[in-house]
C-alpha cells in the first residue's frame, strides 16, 4: 500500500490543474440487491447520467436479475459474479475458486462487507480501481471508501459516502475511519448530526465534508386520505429496525382502537420471532408481517399514519417516501435521521428511544384526530419535496464541480 502512494504522488505530479468529472463511477457492495443504500445508489445514478458517463460496479453478484430494476443510460458491472451463468469458467474458474476460499486482505475485518469478500474479489476491486485514469469514484460504506483513497489513481477524485451514523460502527473500524477519511477527496454525509460527528476528524484535513441527504423519486400511486384506520411501517426485520418495539406498542393499542390494523412491509431473520410476539400478544387479527414489495408507493397511500420504530438508522429513506405520501410520522428519535426530518407537531411526533409507552400514546393521538393527521401530513409532504431527485441530484453536481478545482 505504502508503493502504491508513493507511485500515487509521482503520477500526481502530471496531473493537469483541473480535474474531469465527465465519468461517474459507483462501487456498491451489491447492486443486485435490496435495501435503503442500493435504491437510492440507483436512484442518484440514473439522475447523474442526464450529464455524465455513469458506471455501477457491483462488488458481487449473487442473482440473474436486480431487485430493483437499474436506471437506463448507465453501465453496470459485476466485479465478482457468482450466478451459474457470470461464474468464470476453465482455467480462470479454477483461479477464482481458490481464490474465493481465502479471506479478503483488502476488506477491512469490521465491515460487513468482509464476510462476503475474498482475495478473489480483492483482486477484481483492485484491476476495477487501478484500470480508471480520471472521473469521480463514489464509494458507499467504510470499507470501500478506505480502499478506494489507498487504491485510486491521483486523477480520480474519491468522495465517499456514509449511510450510517458513526456510533455503530464497530471500535476497529472507527479507528480506521479516523486514521485515514482526510485522504478522501470528499465525505457525504446524510443528516447534520453526521457531519457534527465527522467535522471533529477531518477538521485539519483538505477533505471537503457535505451534507447531501438522500433524494426520493415520485413514487407511483397517490396520497394519503386520512380515512383509512391503517398504520404503516417497513424496513428490513431486524433488530435495527426494532419492529420488536413497535409490536409491544401496538398491544397498548389494541384495546383502545381495536378497528384499527398495523402493516409491516418487509423481510428478514426476524420474521419468526415477530410473528411469535403477535402471537403471544393476541395481534393476529390487528398486526400483518406483509413481506416484500414493489409497489411501496401504493402501500404507503393506503395508510394514514407511518410509524419508525428503528433503533438507530443511517438516514430513513423509508420516511421521505412516506412523507412524500402525505403520512403523518411516529418515530423513535434514534440516531440519526428522524429529528433532521420530523418536527414535533409539525409533521409528526418524535418520541424518545425505547419509551414504549409513549410511541403507543403518540399513535393514538393520531388515530383519535383524523384533522390532526391530515394537517401533519400535509406538512410532511412540504418536507418531501426538499428532498427531490433534482433538488438533491444539483447538491452533487455542485459538488463534482468544486473538486474539479484542487484546493491551493
Amino acid at each position: 500500500m505504502r508503493l502504491l502512494r508513493a507511485r500515487n504522488r509521482r503520477r500526481a505530479r502530471g496531473l493537469p490543474a483541473s480535474r474531469s468529472t465527465h465519468a461517474v463511477y459507483f462501487l456498491l457492495m451489491h447492486a443486485y440487491g435490496m435495501g435503503g443504500t442500493i435504491r437510492t445508489v440507483h436512484n442518484l445514478a440514473g439522475y447523474l447520467a442526464r450529464d455524465h458517463e455513469v458506471t455501477l460496479y457491483s462488488l458481487i453478484r449473487t442473482r440473474e436479475e436486480p431487485f430493483f430494476p437499474f436506471p437506463e443510460d448507465i453501465t453496470v458491472t459485476p466485479l465478482d459474479d457468482r450466478t451459474e451463468a457470470g461464474r468464470p469458467r476453465g482455467l480462470l474458474g479454477l483461479v477464482s475458486a481458490v481464490l474465493s476460499r481465502i479471506p479478503s486482505v483488502l476488506v477491512h475485518g469490521d465491515d460487513r462487507a468482509y464476510k462476503i469478500s475474498s482475495l478473489w474479489t480483492d483482486v477484481q476491486l483492485f484491476r476495477a480501481i487501478r484500470s480508471l485514469r480520471s472521473g469521480v469514484l463514489i464509494t458507499t460504506r467504510p470499507a470501500l471508501n478506505l480502499i478506494a483513497l489507498t487504491l485510486a489513481p491521483p486523477g480520480v477524485i474519491t468522495v465517499g459516502q456514509e449511510h450510517m451514523n458513526l456510533g455503530v460502527h464497530k471500535p476497529g473500524l472507527r479507528k480506521a475511519i479516523k486514521r485515514n477519511y482526510g485522504r478522501l477527496d470528499a465525505l457525504a454525509v446524510l443528516t447534520d448530526r453526521d457531519r457534527s460527528s465527522y467535522e471533529p476528524l477531518l477538521r485539519s484535513a483538505p477533505t471537503r465534508l457535505v451534507r447531501i441527504p438522500n433524494a426520493v423519486p415520485r413514487l407511483a400511486g397517490g396520497t394519503a386520505q386520512y380515512d383509512s384506520k391503517v398504520v404503516v411501517a417497513a424496513g428490513r426485520l431486524t433488530n435495527q429496525k426494532g419492529f420488536d418495539l413497535l409490536v409491544r406498542a401496538w398491544a397498548q393499542v389494541k384495546p383502545a382502537y381495536p378497528d384499527w390494523t398495523l402493516r409491516i412491509y418487509g423481510s428478514g431473520p426476524w420474521r419468526e420471532k415477530l410473528q411469535r410476539m403477535i402471537s403471544e400478544h393476541a395481534l393476529g387479527e390487528n398486526v400483518h408481517l406483509m413481506g416484500r414489495t414493489n409497489h411501496m408507493g401504493e402501500e404507503l397511500a393506503k395508510g394514514s399514519i407511518y410509524a419508525l420504530s428503528s433503533r438507530f438508522e443511517g438516514f430513513a429513506m423509508v420516511v421521505i417516501e412516506a412523507m412524500s405520501k402525505a403520512l403523518p410520522m411516529v418515530a423513535f428519535d434514534c440516531p440519526t435521521g428522524p429529528a433532521d426530518v420530523i418536527v414535533a407537531g409539525e409533521n409528526g411526533a418524535l418520541i424518545k428511544p425505547g419509551d414504549i409507552e409513549g410511541f403507543a400514546a403518540a399513535l393514538m393521538e393520531f388515530m383519535d384526530d383524523e384533522s390532526k393527521r391530515r394537517r401533519c401530513g400535509m406538512n410532511a409532504q412540504e418536507t418531501a419535496r426538499t428532498y427531490d431527485l433534482d433538488v438533491v441530484g444539483t447538491q452533487w453536481n455542485e459538488l463534482f464541480a468544486d473538486l474539479a478545482v484542487p484546493r491551493s
